[in-house]
C-alpha cells in the first residue's frame, strides 16, 4: 500500500510541480552576427518586447514565457545545431532563423520533435513541404510577388523590368516567383541579373540593368547589398523607377543608403509607418524601449509571439501538437489580440494573409502610398 504523505508534504510537492510547469520555454534562434545580423537582431528585439509585455500581463493561460537567445552566425550548419539544442532543452516553440537557407535545414529538427516553429524567412518553398509545425510571420513570396508585379505593370505602367536578385535561397525563390507573377500581368523581364550575398561592388549589375533599357528595375537582395545597389544606381544616374519588396525599403537600408534611398518604391507586408492605430502605438513603445525606429523584422518578431499566444489560447492548453493544429486555419482578430497589430489569417500551410502596403521613401522615411487589403474575410 502506498504510504500516505503528510498534508504539508503534499502541498509542497504540488507547489513544486506547479512551479516546474509555470513557464513555457521558447528558443530564439536568430542571425545576430554575419550577413544576417540586421534582420536577426531586429527580429530578436521584437520577440523580447512581446515576451516582456505578455509576462507582465500574466503570461499565456497563466504561464510565463522563458526565452533563450542563440546566434546562428548566419550559418545554416550552426542554425541546425541550435534547433536540435532547443529541442533537447524542451523548447515549447522556436522563433527563427530568418535566413531561408538556415530555415530549410533547421526546421527538420523542430518538425521531428513536433515543436511549433515561427520564421520571418520568405522563401516560397518553406511552406510547400507539408510541414505542420512551420508558421510564417510575414507574407510569403507567393502572396507578395503578384502584388508587386501588378503594381509595376498597372500603376507604374511598365512594360519591361530588369531584375537584380541575390543568389541564395531567399533571392532565387523571390526571383522565380516574381518572374512568374510578371508573366501573368504581361510584364517582360528585360534583364535577369544574379548577385552574391555580401557582394560589395554593384557597378556591373547596375550597368546591365541600365543597358537593358527596362522601364523599371526590381531589386531583391539582403539589407546591406540593397543599400550598395541603391547607391550604385544613383551613381550611374539610373532614372527609371526603382522598386522592391520589404527588404529594399527597410529602415536599415534607408540609413545605409542615405539620400540614394529617396524615391524608392516597395511593396511591404509590414511597416511602422502603417496608418493603423495599433501599429503606431507599438512603434512608440518600441522606440521608447530600444531608441530606434522598428523595421519589418522587429514587427515580425513581435507579432510572432502573439501568434503563439493566440494558438495556445485557441487550443485551450499548452500542448505543442494541439497548438500547431489550432494555428492552421486560425483567424486572429487584432481587436481580440492587440499584439497581432492587424487582422491575420493563417492557412493550412502556415502562410499568412493580411493587409499590405505600397511605400515610398521620402526624406529618409517610409511613406505609405497605398493600403492593399487582404484576400481573407474577417
Amino acid at each position: 500500500m502506498t504510504p500516505k504523505l503528510p498534508t504539508a508534504t503534499v502541498l509542497i510537492w504540488l507547489l513544486a510541480a506547479s512551479t516546474a510547469h509555470a513557464q513555457l520555454k521558447i528558443a530564439v534562434i536568430q542571425e545576430l552576427s554575419g550577413t544576417g545580423a540586421t534582420a536577426g537582431t531586429n527580429f530578436k528585439n521584437g520577440v523580447e518586447l512581446a515576451v516582456k509585455e505578455i509576462n507582465a500581463a500574466g503570461g499565456i493561460l497563466g504561464q510565463k514565457l522563458e526565452a533563450t537567445i542563440d546566434d546562428t552566425q548566419s550559418n545554416p550548419g550552426i542554425a541546425k545545431a541550435l534547433a536540435l539544442k532547443a529541442v533537447d532543452d524542451g523548447a515549447f516553440a522556436v522563433f527563427g532563423p530568418t535566413f531561408s537557407g538556415s530555415m530549410i535545414v533547421s526546421m527538420t529538427q523542430t518538425r521531428t520533435a513536433e515543436v511549433p516553429n515561427f520564421t520571418g524567412a520568405e522563401a516560397a518553398s518553406l511552406t510547400q513541404q507539408h510541414n505542420p509545425y512551420i508558421f510564417r510571420t510575414s507574407l510569403t513570396q507567393t502572396t507578395s510577388m503578384p502584388r508587386v508585379a501588378l503594381y509595376i505593370a498597372g500603376t507604374l505602367k511598365a512594360k519591361t523590368v530588369a531584375v537584380i536578385f541575390v543568389n541564395n535561397d531567399f533571392g532565387k525563390g523571390g526571383r522565380d516567383t516574381f518572374v512568374k507573377a510578371a508573366a501573368a500581368v504581361h510584364l517582360t523581364v528585360a534583364a535577369d541579373i544574379s548577385t552574391e550575398a555580401g557582394q560589395l561592388d554593384f557597378s556591373a549589375p547596375v550597368l546591365k540593368a541600365k543597358q537593358s533599357n527596362a522601364d523599371a528595375v526590381f531589386v531583391y537582395t539582403n539589407e546591406e547589398e540593397s543599400a550598395r545597389c541603391l547607391r550604385e544606381l544613383r551613381k550611374q544616374a539610373f532614372s527609371k523607377p526603382i522598386i522592391g519588396e520589404t527588404t529594399l525599403a527597410g529602415q536599415r537600408v534607408i540609413e545605409l543608403a542615405g539620400p540614394a534611398a529617396n524615391g524608392v518604391l516597395a511593396h511591404v507586408g509590414l511597416t511602422a509607418e502603417a496608418p493603423i492605430p495599433a501599429v503606431r502605438e507599438f512603434r512608440a513603445k518600441f522606440e521608447k524601449a530600444y531608441k530606434y525606429v522598428p523595421d519589418h523584422n522587429v514587427i515580425k518578431g513581435y507579432t510572432s509571439v502573439y501568434f503563439l499566444k493566440a494558438g495556445v489560447e485557441a487550443a485551450g492548453k499548452p500542448n505543442r501538437v494541439a497548438v500547431a493544429r489550432a494555428l492552421h486555419g486560425l483567424k486572429i482578430s487584432a481587436a481580440k489580440q492587440p499584439g497581432a497589430l492587424m487582422d491575420v489569417a493563417i492557412d493550412d500551410n502556415g502562410d499568412l494573409d493580411r493587409a499590405s502596403f505600397i511605400v515610398q521613401v521620402k526624406d529618409g522615411k517610409q511613406q505609405v502610398k497605398e493600403v492593399l487589403p487582404p484576400v481573407a474575410k474577417f
